[in-house]
């Protein structure tokens, strides 16, 4: 009988503004928000003082200081947060050997088949708070939609399990927007068919979902209602023949000039990587999803393979430009492909069933 599946979530608390208070210790317990100071610059993150105010991430530094006037605003140090999720993610991946890292300050991890996962998991938080004063929060389910969900309970420092059945339940009575995919958009769209909690579009007849969004669509907002995912955790072995960097904004951005300064942002986190490996490509593309989940991919490739930051930035930028998204945008990506020493493609063994947990404390 197969393992049942195992899937961790891990994400750093407030990972910029975390960095910023261990540079500035007496800024400890205060509303911090960090953000450039030009007329377009947005909030890259806010302690969470700053975050009952309303501050969020990618919202409009001008609006964040309105919501939040006595907030102390700090300029973005990339390269301080570059070396402390380098040193956060060499930690993690000296404990766990399946990881997926999806951005700068979060990963996937699949434990299927470790002993006592969940303490190999709090030995991973404490020894990455001891060691870089970094706060993880943990979700583990049987699959990494679950697994997310859950990480976001309890923050900060959190650390909550459950399975597929136990999540339907437990977040029945949550916004459809609440699971990722399901954008403000969907789920006002959904909200006008009276499917407003996700408890109501795990009931919705699928038919009736089809006629208003397709049969693809209808298809995937039931599963993620009901939790059903079986994506696997992609080690950077499994992923070698590209290397993205992708953010989904929690409010849909319609202004180029917002979007072109997170594009050179995810720009700069990619070759940084990319150039700590040595690994050049040849393929600059970019991802688009707009609110109503159109997404448009446009890659242009270069004389050689490349990781200089500032050809990716320029060319990224300009594959922007040129589609002009015509709808405000959810999702943003940007991707660095066509490695000469990418590694031919291999099969992997479909996952095991997701089903409930039964993990050993």
């Amino acid at each position: 009988m197969a393992a049942k599946r195992v899937i961790a979530h891990l994400d750093c608390d407030a990972f910029y503004a975390t960095v910023e208070l261990l540079k500035a210790p007496h800024l400890a317990g205060k509303p911090v928000i960090v953000a450039g100071s030009g007329p377009r610059a947005v909030v890259t993150t806010a302690s969470y003082e700053a975050r009952k105010f309303g501050v969020g991430s990618a919202m409009p530094a001008s609006r964040a200081r309105r919501l939040c006037p006595d907030a102390i605003v700090i300029p973005p140090d990339f390269a301080a947060y570059r070396e402390t999720s380098t040193r956060v993610w060499e930690l993690v991946g000296e404990r766990l050997d399946r990881v997926q890292q999806i951005g700068i300050d979060e990963a996937y991890a699949e434990l299927t088949g470790v002993e006592k996962p969940l303490r190999v998991l709090r030995a991973v938080v404490e020894s990455v708070k001891e060691a870089t004063g970094i706060q993880i929060s943990i979700g583990v389910g049987p699959s990494k939609l679950v697994a997310k969900c859950c990480s976001d309970l309890g923050k900060p420092a959190g650390f909550v399990a459950m399975g597929r059945e136990e999540a339907c339940v437990r977040f029945a009575t949550s916004p459809t927007s609440r699971v990722p995919g399901i954008g403000p958009k969907t789920a006002e769209r959904l909200a006008e068919l009276g499917l407003r909690t996700l408890g109501q579009l795990q009931q919705a007849d699928e038919a009736a979902l089809a006629a208003r969004f397709g049969t693809n669509t209808a298809r995937f907002l039931k599963a993620r209602a009901l939790f059903e995912d079986d994506s696997p955790v992609e080690t950077e072995r499994a992923a070698a023949k590209s290397v993205s960097n992708e953010r989904t904004f929690d409010t849909d951005i319609d202004e180029l000039g917002r979007l072109e300064d997170v594009l050179r942002e995810m720009s700069r986190e990619l070759c940084e990587g990319l150039q700590k490996r040595g690994r050049r490509g040849r393929t600059i593309a970019i991802k688009v999803r707009l609110d109503d989940w159109t997404t448009v991919t446009r890659a242009r490739t270069v004389d050689a393979p490349t990781h200089d930051t500032a050809l990716v930035i320029e060319t990224a930028l300009e594959l922007l430009r040129a589609y002009a998204p015509p709808r405000p945008v959810r999702l943003l990506g940007v991707r660095v492909a066509g490695f000469p020493d990418a590694e031919p493609e291999t099969r992997r063994p479909p996952p095991a069933p997701a089903g409930q947990l039964a993990l050993p404390l």
